[in-house]
């Protein structure tokens, strides 16, 4: 979404798409490679399906620092509830939470359905997303280990793992080395919930040619359920290939992050909030309510009323929460240090759209300035979803270099939908109205754009 957040797909940078109606999004995979995902933004109705993986490739003359495998595959991995989209909708909306899910899909099938077909001798690239609503997963193959090679459009440093945590929306490229013989084995791929109150898995099978049986039991075995610190000491090994050229052929590491001096420091806590007997989310003590017409659409047309600038504290504070349509002026390539601060006993997953960032810390407690004299500033991995585990915190670097109305939210779908999010208008200076930015800088308005709101007939 390089310069345009105009295809971004979200309720503050577009207007829904009505029934029997289309929209064609338009847009170039500009400086980035990787594995990604799309999915419906809007109403809960990704908990009905409707996602799909999206692959970038390297450009022929960039080689991806590997040998190429002889095939890839997507994998798709997500929790299910046995309730129809609407109802969980109604529900969240009455003030409950979603229950622990019903079971675990691998692309989109139930136990022992999905199947990846394997060759004797031959590598192959495993694209893994978690595309579901609320819960961490880990995934594993029986008998094979998974050599991690990439993480949301960075090259990471090439480590072998026997199972990875994979948080809602985050995706990982691992390589898988097929077995010589297998003497008409099968074997077991396993996506399993963590941190839930009774373990859901989510089954599916890998299979050779001379294959001719089930896979035999028992499951191979992954983490604890509850064991949170392996989860964070796994976390914490994955870091950036700063050898490697991804989107373009210069190495990742000559981007040296950790040189960069610092505009502005945000420390973002979320929390929980009752509305009456409703539970809401909130960012810095704010839940987001979303105003009459898209941010985006506001802010091109100049409406009034619709934001108020300095309204979103850059830190916690000590008032009683509240409801507000949450945004941050940021200036255009400003360099930004975000803390996230999770007080809770649940894992929190965050997103930005139309960027990546660098991961440069997390550990349990709370978070001061003194944690940062423990930060990686050399190696640190780049991605665009991390997570925060309970009672802890993760601080980011990010280089605000893409002009546009961003969202910054919760990957936990009834957090995200119960307010926990926030957007940040990035803009250069003079660049108030519109009209005056660059199309170098800022894709402009489509011209199939659909309006609403108060811009309905502007």
């Amino acid at each position: 979404m390089r310069r345009n957040s105009w295809q971004d797909g979200l309720q503050e940078t577009n207007c829904p798409i009505l029934p029997g109606e289309n929209w064609t999004y338009s847009f170039q995979t500009k400086d980035q490679i990787g594995s990604f995902f799309y999915f419906p933004s809007l109403l809960m109705q990704k908990a009905a399906g409707g996602y799909g993986a999206i692959r970038v490739n390297n450009l022929p003359a960039v080689p991806i620092p590997f040998p190429r495998p002889f095939k890839e595959y997507d994998v798709l991995i997500g929790d299910w509830f046995n309730a129809d989209y609407r109802g969980m909708r109604a529900s969240l909306d009455r003030g409950n939470l979603l229950p622990q899910p019903d079971g675990i899909l691998i692309n989109g099938q139930g136990p022992e359905k999905a199947r990846l077909e394997l060759e004797p001798g031959s590598t192959y690239r495993l694209r893994i997303s978690n595309v579901g609503l609320k819960t961490s997963l880990n995934f594993r193959i029986q008998g094979h280990s998974m050599l991690l090679v990439e993480t949301e459009g960075s090259y990471t440093n090439q480590k072998y793992y026997d199972n990875l945590d994979i948080h809602v929306g985050q995706s990982y490229s691992v390589l898988v080395k097929a077995k010589k013989k297998t003497n008409g084995k099968s074997y077991f791929m396993v996506a399993s919930s963590r941190f839930t109150t009774s373990e859901q898995v989510g089954i599916g099978i890998i299979s050779y040619p001379d294959s001719v049986a089930n896979p035999l039991k028992p499951l191979p075995k992954g983490p604890a359920l509850s064991d949170f610190n392996s989860s964070l000491q796994q976390a914490r090994s994955i870091r950036w290939n700063l050898t490697a050229g991804a989107a373009r052929a210069n190495p990742q590491g000559s981007f040296h992050y950790g040189s960069i001096n610092i505009s502005r420091t945000l420390v973002l806590e979320n929390n929980l909030m009752l509305l009456g007997n409703k539970a809401r989310f909130t960012v810095n003590g704010i839940s987001f309510v979303h105003p009459d017409t898209p941010l985006k659409i506001a802010d091109y047309f100049q409406l009034q009323d619709v934001f108020q600038p300095g309204s979103f504290p850059d830190r916690p504070t000590a008032g009683p929460p509240s409801l507000g349509t949450s945004f941050i002026d940021v200036l255009y390539r400003d360099y930004y240090h975000i803390v996230f601060k999770n007080p809770l006993s649940e894992l929190q997953t965050w997103h930005i759209d139309g960027y990546n960032f660098f991961v440069v810390g997390m550990d349990w407690g709370v978070w001061n300035e003194s944690k940062k004299a423990g930060y990686n500033m050399i190696d640190a991995v780049s991605r665009s979803t991390i997570q925060v585990y309970p009672s802890s915190w993760t601080a980011i670097l990010i280089q605000l270099d893409n002009m546009g109305m961003w969202n910054l939210r919760s990957q936990n779908a009834e957090k995200w939908y119960l307010g926990q999010e926030l957007y940040l208008r990035v803009k250069g200076v003079g660049n108030d109205d519109p009209s005056t930015i660059s199309p170098r800088d800022e894709a402009p308005m489509p011209k199939n754009v659909i309006t609403c709101g108060r811009a309905i007939n502007l």
